[in-house]
């Protein structure tokens, strides 16, 4: 076993669990890093985007304007499915670049937002992590870390893959609400040395 996706929903502690996996060795292959370098100044996606969405989706900087391009994902499905159209194949391409670049032997963990979302990934990986929370607990974590307010986080809940929707995809969970750091990381390691 050498493939692991890794999901969970927003604010569900996956960034930290992850930081975690790669700490003990886990090659990570990281598809929100690779969509937001995809999208940065100078990015590759930059001039498709533009070409489809217009120049006021592109920031000063040049980058992809995240928080104009996330209203309008969320307001209308038919440019969330275009912005996908043109993200989905180069992050493929990306993603299966980063894999092919682990060492020998290593564990790859595919650290992926929206794993169940995408219907792709189950053929893909050996095992699936997820880590889960209520969704209290996901919308009282995003407002503290990114101060947005509770409708505006509850509305990237609903376009995410339900809890159930995760857990019945998962090989192995994590719940991970009201866990101090150090009992995440201790489950954290369980979980690792069973895949070893």
């Amino acid at each position: 076993m050498r493939r692991v996706g890794l999901t969970g929903g927003i604010g569900s502690g996956k960034s930290t669990v992850c930081r975690m996996l790669r700490d003990l060795g886990a090659w990570i292959v990281d598809t929100d890093a690779i969509a937001h370098r995809l999208t940065a100044p100078g990015g590759r996606a930059i001039p498709a985007i533009a070409a489809q969405f217009g120049a006021e989706v592109i920031a000063g900087n040049g980058a992809m304007d995240r928080a104009r391009m996330r209203e309008r994902v969320f307001a209308d499905p038919a440019q969330r499915r275009a912005l996908e159209a043109i993200l989905h194949p180069m992050i493929g391409e990306d993603t299966r670049a980063e894999a092919a670049a682990a060492p020998e032997g290593a564990i790859v963990v595919f650290d992926v937002p929206l794993l169940v979302e995408s219907g792709r990934w189950r053929d893909q990986v050996d095992r699936i992590l997820v880590v889960d929370c209520p969704v209290e607990t996901q919308i009282a974590r995003v407002m503290q870390r990114n101060g947005w307010t509770a409708d505006a986080v509850q509305r990237i809940i609903d376009q995410q893959a339900s809890r159930a929707q995760r857990l019945a995809v998962a090989d192995d969970v994590i719940v991970n609400d009201g866990l101090e750091l150090e009992e995440l990381a201790a489950e954290v390691r369980r979980i690792w040395s069973g895949w070893l």
